[in-house]
């Protein structure tokens, strides 16, 4: 675990500790670089959260099978040349053969800029905010 990502979990457990949260709908989602991070806490923390909305990002296959019990709704666009969709396409298949059941929403003709559809998609936002950690 990366010296950022634990910074991260440790101000996520300050806010958890003084703040009104609900700790069973920690929901982590990402763009490019973010979208990479999104995926390594579905994988590395997946009991600490209910849901994940990686975005154009990318990860290591042979780990996807860490994630495959979080509810993950994974946005790609076809044309993004900064981060080719294949890396998306790969998590979501390696999720599945793994017994996961992501969504995945490949966006034709977008590039890199994937996130713009993705956080105005009001599916989206509604199947996150129904999702709760068991």
């Amino acid at each position: 675990m990366t010296l950022d990502m634990q910074a991260a979990i440790t101000a996520l457990d300050d806010v958890i500790a003084g703040e009104p949260v609900d700790p069973d709908r920690i929901f982590v989602t990402g763009l490019s670089m973010g979208g990479a991070a999104t995926w390594e806490v579905a994988m590395r923390l997946p009991e600490r959260i209910a849901a994940a909305v990686p975005v154009c990002g990318r990860s290591e296959t042979q780990y996807a099978h860490l994630a495959r019990d979080v509810p993950l709704w994974v946005f790609h666009g076809d044309a993004d040349t900064v981060i080719p969709v294949e890396c998306s396409q790969k998590m979501v298949a390696a999720v599945r053969e793994a017994g996961g059941n992501p969504k995945y929403t490949e966006l034709r003709g977008v590039g890199h800029d994937a996130w713009t559809s993705a956080y105005h998609n009001q599916e989206m936002i509604a199947w996150l905010f129904q999702q709760k950690r068991n």
